[in-house]
């Protein structure tokens, strides 16, 4: 295991369900823990599952890849959560389910937490009142590095809300669609990464721009851009911009240089497009990522 601070991830874990019935673990949150665990690091994943078959099989999965499970509550009166996937050509559009597990998260049954923590979470979990009081209390505890991953998935967002979740943050990431819905009525993206930045007091912002790539802005000005090259062979984009968080993450934990962080955010990302689904269960997958960053 790689020897750096323990991140601490807080949100939903659910199954994305395909038109072919296939049924695949994802949740942005459950996707970054599960790469994160895959480059070496040992995350504290909180959520919630039903106990149900599917609720089984996540904590047979998060065993089987070696991740703590100490934090992955039971939840009796409530499902595991799902989202119906669409696919039109290699995009996608969700549906997701009301008040499921993850909804329920339990401030009153956390595990020990360590005293310090790259906090991630995202916006989704923070939907339903019973994981929004867990997540300000966790807020509340790690106050000096928290991460913010926005998810704007109709009908389950307003913008103050949204907005709260992501002031004071040390760093948020976000799409391009999601920073025009969030910042309406600039000129362009980079008057709204500027804007965002100074009303929220980030330290980073980061948004993504799916094909087009990437982008990096410091509370300082500094701008770093990444483009990829085209990717051959798309599955689907399920997880793309979960993949590219779970670098960033690591490279802050690894001090890597910023433009160097968002390079290696992207190249993951490039590959997790070419598998179905946003995990991948092989552990052997991460190996390259390993050596060719250091990592072993």
């Amino acid at each position: 295991m790689v020897d750096i601070e323990r991140p601490v991830i807080f949100g939903e874990v659910l199954y994305d369900c395909f038109p072919d019935g296939q049924a695949i673990l994802g949740g942005a949150p459950f996707n970054v823990a599960w790469h994160l665990q895959g480059f070496g690091l040992a995350p504290l994943f909180i959520s919630r599952v039903g106990d149900d078959p599917l609720g089984h099989r996540v904590r047979d999965a998060m065993h089987r890849h070696g991740m703590d499970t100490s934090g992955l509550q039971l939840d009796s009166a409530h499902p595991t959560g799902k989202v119906t996937i669409t696919l039109s050509g290699k995009d996608h559009s969700f549906e997701i389910i009301p008040d499921q597990a993850y909804d329920y998260i339990d401030r009153d049954a956390l595990p020990p937490l360590p005293e310090t923590a790259l906090f991630y979470h995202g916006s989704l979990a923070a939907r339903s009142p019973v994981s929004a009081r867990t997540l300000a209390f966790l807020r509340a505890r790690y106050t000096s590095r928290r991460l913010v991953d926005v998810n704007l998935r109709s009908p389950w967002w307003e913008d103050k809300q949204v907005l709260d979740l992501i002031d004071a943050a040390w760093l948020a990431k976000l799409n391009d669609e999601e920073l025009l819905q969030l910042v309406p009525g600039e000129k362009d993206d980079a008057t709204r990464m500027q804007r965002l930045i100074g009303d929220a007091g980030l330290q980073l912002l980061v948004v993504t721009r799916g094909a087009a790539g990437a982008e990096l802005l410091t509370s300082g000005g500094d701008r770093f851009r990444v483009t990829p090259d085209p990717v051959a062979g798309v599955v689907d984009t399920v997880g793309a911009g979960d993949a590219l968080t779970s670098v960033l993450m690591l490279g802050v934990l690894q001090d890597w240089p910023y433009r160097e962080t968002l390079e290696r955010s992207q190249a993951f990302a490039s590959v997790i497009v070419g598998c179905r689904g946003a995990i991948v269960e092989d552990p052997g997958f991460y190996q390259p990522f390993i050596e060719e960053w250091g990592l072993a």
